[in-house]
């Protein structure tokens, strides 16, 4: 019998990864191995549509267990792989090992370690997966202060749903401004202000010092010299690529789990793709955290398995919802020198260029000019920094 290909993980990269390699023509045997007692699922929406109560476990499922079963792609749940040895190339579980024919590692990203003076705590919450979550929606009622700590994607998406259930929330930042990785400032601003018109406090440069419990409630004492009490919080301080499997084994770590173009470990036959790989990106190494490249890595990792691999050239984009505000992003702003803004029908777009060249967009409800800066990055085409200065012209004549 032919030894399977064995994807460790269970989320969106893993069930990519499978699903192309039988959309390839892969007739041989395909077996998903993942932590969760959740058969793969989308992560997005779970502090979003799924926290809210409006969408129901089963519609975060990427397939049913019909569909993958009619796929012949086996899917174990709730099985945990302690071992890989690339040398017999094996993964050990609890009480059997499993040999491979060819190894992909999609595992993911784990939660950075909550700080100190909140481990241990009832009050305290995190938001990495669905037991996360349904723990968490169970303490979600109207009237109780929350706090969250972060203010990333997860803690403001969070805090969106959590005042409009009709909590009381205070977001608070140790760096200067929300989501200072993730987008430029005045994106931030408009965040800001979005949340705190819905009655969102939001504290920047701040930390906790200290944490105190008494009858179910919470103090936090803050660097900015505040006691601020509430009945629970949320952590939402980021994550890791979840590379401890792959370091045991000897395999190569560079922010992730490192690979080549084509997603190759330093490993023979086994393949990295999704939150846990670094991949050449210029003249570095990047690693994303977004479905898209969950989706596009494992896509291609498929296909160089299969021995028709090209580079995997990414093209980034990202969202968030927040309220009534959707958020799309498409390309990279880091070390931009240049943002022009330019408001539309419905919302704004700031456009960042450096030395001249187009990078990234941040679009809030105008789709369109995230559309046309994503086509526009993907085809390499050249933007006029001075000509988008001008309200008048139509970027999508450079297409």
């Amino acid at each position: 019998m032919t030894d399977p290909i064995i994807i460790v993980g269970g989320g969106q990269a893993a069930a990519s990864l499978a699903i192309q390699l039988r959309d390839l023509g892969y007739a041989k045997p395909v077996m998903i191995i993942g932590e969760e007692a959740a058969p793969p699922y989308q992560r997005p929406p779970l502090s979003k549509k799924y926290l809210s109560g409006e969408w129901a476990d089963d519609r975060l499922y990427l397939r049913t267990p019909e569909a993958w079963a009619a796929s012949n792609i086996t899917v174990r749940t709730g099985a945990k792989v302690s071992r890989i040895d690339p040398a017999t190339k094996t993964v050990s579980l609890a009480g059997e090992k499993l040999r491979y024919g060819k190894l992909a590692l999609a595992t993911g990203a784990v939660s950075r370690p909550l700080p100190p003076q909140f481990v241990g705590l009832d009050q305290v919450y995190e938001l990495r997966n669905l037991a996360d979550v349904d723990r968490l929606r169970a303490a979600f009622h109207p009237g109780k202060r929350m706090a969250v700590i972060g203010g990333g994607f997860i803690g403001l998406e969070t805090a969106a749903v959590a005042a409009k259930t009709g909590l009381k929330v205070t977001v608070i930042e140790r760096a200067p401004r929300i989501l200072e990785r993730a987008v430029g400032a005045a994106t931030s601003d408009h965040f800001r202000a979005l949340h705190e018109g819905y009655g969102v406090r939001i504290l920047e440069s701040c930390g906790v010092n200290e944490v105190q419990t008494n009858d179910g409630t919470i103090a936090l004492s803050l660097s900015n010299g505040e006691t601020l009490e509430v009945d629970l919080v949320l952590v939402g301080i980021g994550v890791l690529p979840a590379t401890a499997l792959a370091e045991a084994a000897g395999i190569a770590v560079d922010n992730g789990i490192a690979t080549d173009a084509y997603g190759r470990t330093s490993a023979p036959e086994i393949w990295a793709a999704g939150d846990c790989a670094s991949f050449p990106y210029g003249k570095g190494r990047l690693r994303l955290e977004s479905v898209q490249n969950a989706i596009d890595q494992a896509k291609a990792v498929a296909a160089d398995m299969l021995g028709r691999g090209q580079p995997y050239h990414p093209y980034p984009w990202f969202w968030s919802d927040q309220y009534d505000a959707k958020l799309q992003i498409s390309g990279l702003f880091n070390g931009f020198d240049q943002v022009i803004t330019r408001k539309g029908r419905a919302g704004v777009a700031h456009w960042y260029f450096r030395d001249g060249r187009f990078v990234a967009v941040e679009a809030i409800n105008e789709p369109a000019a995230f559309m046309t800066g994503r086509k526009l990055l993907e085809a390499g085409a050249a933007l006029d920094a001075a000509l988008m200065a001008d309200e008048s012209f139509d970027p999508r004549r450079c297409l």
